[in-house]
């Protein structure tokens, strides 16, 4: 679609024909066609990336487990904080950002590279580029946030 984005079509097991649009903004359209009339749209809806995002997270069959905490419920959000190249803590020890101290929050895990470090201690050493798995109160995760981001 010149100019507009990129249309990808499906056709379910039950004979239903669905469209999703992925306009050049990040933006999506899902359309549902009628049954009886596969030209005609049943049902069309515009979804901004984030919510695109939030629908695919939902729709993800591997993602969720029936023994995975819902931590929105728990007053609880898990977040993912990239520590930039230039950081204060680029090459310091995790124990020295006193982040459970100062924020109550927990680093889960770090991502380096193809690599998952699960449950890192205080004397991991950070590096730029890491993204760190964070977990804790919506307050909690942005002083964390505020902290690692200090250069």
């Amino acid at each position: 679609m010149p100019g507009i984005g990129v249309r990808y079509d499906l056709t379910t097991r039950e004979h239903r024909h669905l469209s999703v649009v992925a306009h050049r903004d990040g933006s999506r359209t899902l359309s549902a066609y009628r049954r009886d009339d596969p030209d005609a749209c049943a049902l069309s809806v515009h979804l901004t990336g984030p919510e695109a995002e939030a629908l695919v997270d939902a729709l993800k069959p591997t993602h969720h487990s029936p023994t995975l905490l819902s931590t929105t419920e728990l007053g609880l959000v898990a977040e993912r904080i990239e520590l930039a190249a230039a950081s204060h803590w680029n090459g310091r020890l995790l124990g020295d950002t006193r982040m459970r101290t100062e924020t109550g929050v927990s680093i889960v895990a770090v991502l380096r590279r193809a690599e998952a470090i699960p449950s890192p201690g205080p004397g991991f050493r950070l590096a730029g580029g890491d993204t760190l798995i964070v977990i804790g109160t919506r307050e909690g995760v942005d002083a964390a946030a505020a902290i690692l981001g200090r250069e």
